[in-house]
C-alpha cells in the first residue's frame, strides 16, 4: 500500500512537472494587434476603382498592354470556360475576344474587404457591356483578390458572373 502511495506521488509530481515545463504558445498581444498602422479603407477603395478603371481603358482601346492589373500568377474564372492560368493565357483570351467585338466595359467597385494589414484585397463589383450602340448586351458581378506586391495592387484571382442578361 505504502509503495502504491509512493508511486502516486512520484506520478502526480511527474505529471505537474511537465505541465509546467510545457512552453506557452505566445499569442499576440492586444498591444501588438493594435500597433498595425490603421488602414484607409475608402484609399484602398479608391486605389482599386481606380485600377478597375485602367483595366476598362485599355480594354475599350482595342489593344491590351501590360497594365500592371494581374499578377504573373493570375488564375482568372471566366464564364463557361476553364480556368485561365498565368497572366499570359489571361491576356491572350481577352485580346481573341477583342477581336472578335467592339464591345465596351466599365467596372464599379462596390466593396472591399482589406486584411488587418492592407496586404491583401478581396473586391466585389459589378460590370457592364455595351455595343457601338450603347446597348447593354452583358452585365453581371465579379469578385477579384488583390495581393499588394512592392507598393501595387495586382489581381491574384479574379470570377465574373453574368446576370443573364447576354444578348
Amino acid at each position: 500500500m505504502k509503495n502504491m502511495i509512493i508511486k502516486a506521488v512520484v506520478l502526480g509530481y511527474a505529471t505537474c512537472l511537465m505541465i509546467a515545463c510545457n512552453e506557452k504558445k505566445e499569442e499576440p498581444s492586444v498591444k501588438e494587434v493594435q500597433a498595425l498602422p490603421p488602414i484607409d479603407k475608402e484609399q484602398i477603395k479608391q486605389d482599386i476603382q481606380a485600377k478597375e478603371d485602367a483595366f476598362a481603358a485599355t480594354y475599350n482601346s482595342g489593344t491590351l498592354k501590360e497594365i500592371g492589373y494581374y499578377a504573373d500568377d493570375a488564375t482568372s474564372f471566366f464564364q463557361n470556360r476553364e480556368p485561365l492560368v498565368g497572366k499570359q493565357a489571361i491576356l491572350a483570351f481577352l485580346q481573341s475576344d477583342l477581336n472578335e467585338n467592339t464591345n465596351k466595359i466599365t467596372f464599379k467597385t462596390m466593396e472591399i474587404f482589406p486584411s488587418a494589414d492592407g496586404s491583401m484585397v478581396v473586391e466585389i463589383g459589378a460590370f457592364t457591356v455595351v455595343d457601338s450602340l450603347n446597348t447593354t448586351v452583358n452585365k453581371g458581378n465579379y469578385m477579384t483578390l488583390f495581393e499588394k506586391r512592392g507598393d501595387k495592387y495586382v489581381a491574384v484571382r479574379d470570377m465574373s458572373t453574368s446576370d443573364g442578361t447576354i444578348r
